[in-house]
């Protein structure tokens, strides 16, 4: 029973359909009529023009974002824990032709307006010292929590007020944005975030993600790199038909759900061995080693996260009767 990532889930039905169906002499790269179509899904989506483009991997697109956003001698302001820090092999930094990555903390992963002015203020403004140009959140954050539209907005205010551009690294977005019951247009250009790295493949996807840009310029420059960078697939219908296939009837929105109401089943059961509120996906517990051993010798798969911490992360597509189990387990221990 595998609780250990939601990259290892199923493709949902409709993407695999969607995939058949675009198995059909089009265009090359982008040339082609899906991948014409996201430009204007995307505007729909978040009620504003935007520019759209697929990519490959997570790692791509938040490097991409970042390197529309920041020059080689400039830095990105984000978590100490932030999956461009911690999981992506340096990209941002190659990406961006080596802009710093300066690391600054907050419970849960999150990042907050106050803490953040206070890290900028100590970095002197002469050529000694490398100035941030851009901010990157992600929600929801590497621990599951969520960052509200209020949250976001503050955020924004103050890149806005210190000329830094603000990414979003929406790996799971979808599970943000369903806990939440807001609309995209909330939790991202409205709040002042200039990109947003919209992650499919944890909700269902087969092996393509969006970068969408809410300022469209910052687009131009971006699928160039995108090409230089290896990422412009030579059929790339078939990212664009999966991307279509999740917003259509917000496919995106129900497979969040089902993944986040799977976990907050197995959060009741756990109780005050919750390390953090589950507010998206994911589960960290407070366990011995003892207990995780019980655990995995009743058949559960997940991540050890750090000693005495277990993540279980829960799928679009998790069976009911494992949800169960899992929550009887945990109760039980």
């Amino acid at each position: 029973m595998r609780f250990l990532s939601d990259n290892a889930a199923r493709v949902c039905p409709e993407v695999m359909a969607a995939l058949a169906d675009a198995n059909q002499p089009d265009g090359a790269y982008d040339g082609d009529a899906l991948s014409q179509r996201l430009d204007a899904a995307f505007s729909d989506l978040f009620d504003t023009p935007c520019a759209a483009l697929w990519v490959s991997s997570g790692t791509a697109a938040n490097a991409l974002a970042l390197a529309a956003m920041v020059q080689g001698h400039q830095a990105v302001i984000c978590h100490e824990e932030a999956h461009i820090q911690v999981d992506e092999c340096g990209a941002p930094e190659f990406y961006t032709g080596g802009a710093k990555l300066m690391l600054a903390k907050g419970s849960g992963a999150k990042l907050d307006p106050a803490g953040i002015a206070a890290f900028a203020d100590t970095i002197r403004t002469d050529v000694h010292q490398t100035q941030p140009a851009a901010l990157s959140i992600t929600n929801a954050t590497e621990y599951g929590l969520v960052y509200a539209p209020d949250e976001v907005a503050a955020l924004g205010a103050l890149a806005n007020a210190r000329g830094w551009g603000l990414h979003m690294d929406g790996a799971r977005f979808a599970n943000a944005v369903a806990t939440l019951g807001c609309s995209p247009a909330d939790l991202t250009w409205k709040g002042g975030v200039d990109a947003l790295s919209f992650g499919f493949v944890k909700n269902g996807g087969m092996f393509a993600e969006a970068l969408v840009f809410f300022r469209p310029e910052l687009a131009d420059a971006t699928r160039y790199r995108r090409k230089r960078a290896g990422h412009l697939l030579s059929k790339g219908r078939f990212a664009a038909a999966q991307i279509l296939a999740m917003l259509e009837g917000d496919l995106w929105l129900r497979n969040a759900r089902a993944a986040n109401a799977a976990a907050a089943h197995i959060a009741n059961a756990a109780g005050e061995r919750l390390l953090h509120p589950v507010e998206a996906n994911e589960i960290f517990l407070r366990v011995t080693a003892a207990e995780s051993a019980a655990l995995r010798a009743q058949g559960f798969l997940f991540h050890d996260w750090v000693p005495g911490v277990a993540r279980l992360v829960c799928s679009w597509d998790q069976p009911a009767a494992e949800v169960e189990a899992l929550a009887r387990a945990i109760a039980g221990l």
